[in-house]
């Protein structure tokens, strides 16, 4: 399994009490973005559009039949102002075959529905599955094959199930994005992937897909009564679904999202969430194009003069407080992180993040974004000229890892006992004491506790020997203006941010 910045000990643990109480089914999903989907970094699934073109292309080698077959299933579902995919084409496969009875469609009977649907699912499962590229000792190493092994010695009564997704809608609009874009390649497009695209576009799908009704065959969806609009959050409305087995039918493979649409709706027109869906300048338009995009915001904050940026989040509603700050840390760090030889990378303009008022989006205990991205930073942000500073005034409700990866502390007056102890905590045993005296700090005066890493110092090979009472010898690293010191005692420090100039003094120092 692929290695995450927090410990899954506690959800496994939960996920073992689910597993022995033995009271309901259980089921495993794993989506496009997962590790469990393939396992397999080299395998690359197709998006739907490529995926309905290359299992087309072979039912219609296969079988002619077929291939009429097929055909004309796209003329109803297009008529119909249907997309026609891969899932609209076995989706209707198996419904013309559930009502054919004894009789034929498209010149098919229910046997030859079968034998299509069939085809079409074993082309589907060999673009999709991963096992066929591999060979038997390996399949056992496959992440969800090992969750299935693990799974499988809970002696339970009632079955669990485990399913796997290798695409899903939102890769699907942002590879319809990348397209429009221009200069992306597709196979390196992830849902994680930071493109932009039309949430009003996705809502309006998924809310199509739940509300439509059938006609008599149960594949042919209802006439409009009403069109409606992406970009007003306008539902398509249907007639209304008939009582018991008269038409129109409702939609068999609704996911029953209408309410959790209802409220992302809700969210979408609310006035106080327009800095996050209708940003000005990078709204996207619903073919997923921007007027502007992640460079032109890296330069305003990032390529001017000034040596502070400020980030506003104070009108931000408290309860998205915590995701807001994670996704703006993380941009920033990856941005730098891969941009670390550039202008204005961590390498030639180092970034000190400093977080006011940490304790409301970095919580104890909340296995929130904010709080993974804040401890990469803090435990590896240094390698690439990435500084973290935490601003509270309640250090007993910050992370313990990220506190604890807090290389000097500046303690004002602090009476809270708790507060006091969570302190104590992250300090070396012989300063705890030190936390003692805080009740009784006047205003303005401080304890300063440094707490040092040790690590071991890569010497470089150019090393210069020094003539010097306690220094045997120094070097320098310009790119990274950094310089190398090798004590008596065969201890060595590194010191960053230190100009050439510097270390030519200190080479004739005594």
């Amino acid at each position: 399994m692929n290695q995450h910045t927090h410990d899954p000990r506690e959800h496994i643990r939960g996920i073992h009490q689910i597993l022995i109480s033995d009271k309901k089914r259980i089921g495993f999903l794993f989506g496009a973005g997962s590790s469990f989907a393939t396992g397999v970094k080299s395998v690359f699934v197709p998006a739907i559009d490529e995926m309905t073109r290359v299992i087309v292309g072979e039912i219609e080698s296969h079988s002619p039949k077929f291939a009429a077959v097929v055909k004309e299933i796209r003329v109803e579902t297009e008529g119909s102002d249907l997309a026609f995919t891969i899932e609209s084409l076995l989706s209707t496969i198996e419904a013309k075959r559930a009502v054919i009875g004894a009789g034929t469609l498209n010149g098919l009977d229910s046997i030859g529905f079968g034998d299509l649907a069939n085809l079409v699912k074993t082309n589907l499962v060999t673009l999709v599955s991963v096992h066929d590229q591999l060979p038997p000792e390996e399949r056992a190493k496959l992440a969800h094959a090992q969750l299935a092994s693990w799974v499988s010695k809970a002696r339970r009564r009632l079955p669990s199930e485990i399913f796997i997704t290798n695409y899903d809608y939102l890769f699907e609009l942002k590879r319809v994005s990348a397209v429009a874009i221009g200069g992306l390649r597709e196979e390196a497009i992830t849902a994680d992937s930071p493109i932009p695209f039309s949430i009003h576009k996705l809502w309006f799908e998924l809310d199509d897909y739940e509300r439509m009704t059938f006609k008599s065959d149960r594949t042919t969806p209802e006439t409009l009564l009403a069109k409606g609009d992406s970009a007003t959050l306008t539902s398509n409305h249907y007639p209304t679904a008939g009582l018991g087995s008269s038409p129109p039918f409702l939609n068999n493979k609704a996911k029953g999202m209408l309410g959790f649409l209802e409220g992302m709706r809700s969210r979408l027109l609310d006035q106080s969430y327009n800095f996050l869906f209708k940003p000005v300048g990078y709204s996207p338009s619903l073919s997923g194009l921007t007027p502007n995009d992640l460079p032109n915001l890296f330069s305003t904050w990032f390529g001017h003069d000034f040596p502070v940026s400020i980030l506003d989040l104070s009108a931000i509603p408290s309860n998205i407080m915590q995701t807001i700050s994670g996704c703006i840390l993380k941009i920033i760090y990856d941005a730098l992180y891969w941009g670390q030889n550039t202008l204005v990378g961590g390498k030639k303009q180092p970034l000190l993040i400093v977080l006011d008022e940490a304790h409301a989006y970095l919580k104890a205990g909340e296995e929130s974004i904010s709080s993974r991205t804040v401890q990469a930073i803090a435990k590896e942000g240094r390698k690439y000229g990435v500084g973290l500073l935490l601003v509270t005034q309640r250090p007993s409700e910050l992370d313990e890892t990220v506190l604890s990866q807090c290389g000097t502390m500046i303690a004002l007056r602090m009476t809270n006992t708790r507060d006091k102890g969570h302190v104590s905590s992250a300090m070396q045993d012989e300063l705890r004491g030190m936390t003692e005296v805080l009740s009784s700090l006047r205003t303005g005066e401080a304890i300063a506790i440094h707490l040092p890493k040790e690590a071991t110092v890569p010497i470089p090979e150019n090393m210069e020997p020094v003539a010097s009472t306690n220094i045997t010898a120094v070097g320098y690293d310009a790119e990274n203006l950094t310089v190398y010191i090798q004590f008596l005692d065969g201890s060595a420090y590194a010191y960053k941010g230190v100009q050439e100039n510097e270390f030519e003094n200190l080479k004739t120092a005594p």
